[in-house]
């Protein structure tokens, strides 16, 4: 039997009048399992788009006494990245008495953040080219020697954004504080798949100018070819009616 949702109309009643009451009921009940099911699936599918196009997480990096260490990340122009940073230090250990230097720059060189000598900070800004962002670290003062243990939380998008401050602010609270999350996981997803399509496009245009290129370097690569072919046997000629060979 093939089942259907039907739509609330005035004329269900003669709808209804066609089926029995059983299978009206069943119906009924499998519609509304159908639409839960779109719902989790809808639900599912923007927490997955949400993890990919916002990063959160915790790095932890190890700084030798000569040399520096950097992390990068592919974002976007208009996104907010925050980062906390801090020397790691155990029960035995004396690492609080060494200091990092942190600098933290744009993909076309500039300075966002730079601190010198220090054992924890944090950085935030907001993007304003799109893509590699690097922030590099190096001891500054070492008492102990060896390698430092530097603890470094980057959140980018949707991840960065202070929900506890928005729902104070906006007084809300359960399911409209998820609700306003998952509205901004659908302005991050939608503004991730315009910056993936233009992305499209640009590779798009650089694969053609390429192909156009390969195709006028192959025409004057023949070109060059029969040109030397026959200017040889147009020498050759010459020369075998200069020797009196033909």
């Amino acid at each position: 039997m093939l089942l259907r949702c039907w739509p609330h109309r005035k004329n269900l009643k003669s709808k209804l009048d066609r089926s029995n009451e059983g299978e009206v009921d069943f119906t009924n009940s499998v519609c509304v399992e159908k639409r839960a099911m779109s719902m989790s699936m809808l639900i599912v599918f923007l927490f997955f788009f949400s993890f990919f196009f916002s990063t959160s997480g915790a790095l932890g990096l190890t700084i030798p006494p000569s040399g520096t260490k950097c992390v990068s990340e592919e974002i976007h122009n208009n996104v907010v990245v925050l980062g906390d940073y801090a020397v790691v230090t155990t029960g035995n250990d004396h690492s609080h008495n060494s200091t990092i230097s942190v600098k933290v720059t744009s993909p076309y060189g500039n300075n966002l953040h730079h601190m010198e000598n220090i054992s924890i900070g944090n950085f935030a800004f907001t993007t304003r080219e799109s893509g590699n962002y690097l922030a590099c670290f190096w001891l500054g003062h070492n008492e102990r020697g060896g390698d430092v243990s530097v603890n470094l939380d980057w959140k980018t998008g949707i991840a960065a954004k202070d929900w506890d401050s928005v729902a104070k602010k906006e007084k809300i609270e359960g399911i409209e504080l998820q609700l306003r999350k998952l509205e901004g996981t659908v302005e991050a997803v939608h503004e991730n798949l315009i910056f993936l399509r233009g992305r499209e496009a640009e590779i798009r245009n650089v694969s053609e100018s390429t192909n156009a290129r390969v195709a006028w370097f192959s025409f004057m690569s023949l070109g060059v070819c029969i040109a030397v072919s026959v200017l040889q046997l147009w020498h050759l000629k010459r020369y075998f009616h200069k020797k009196k060979l033909i």
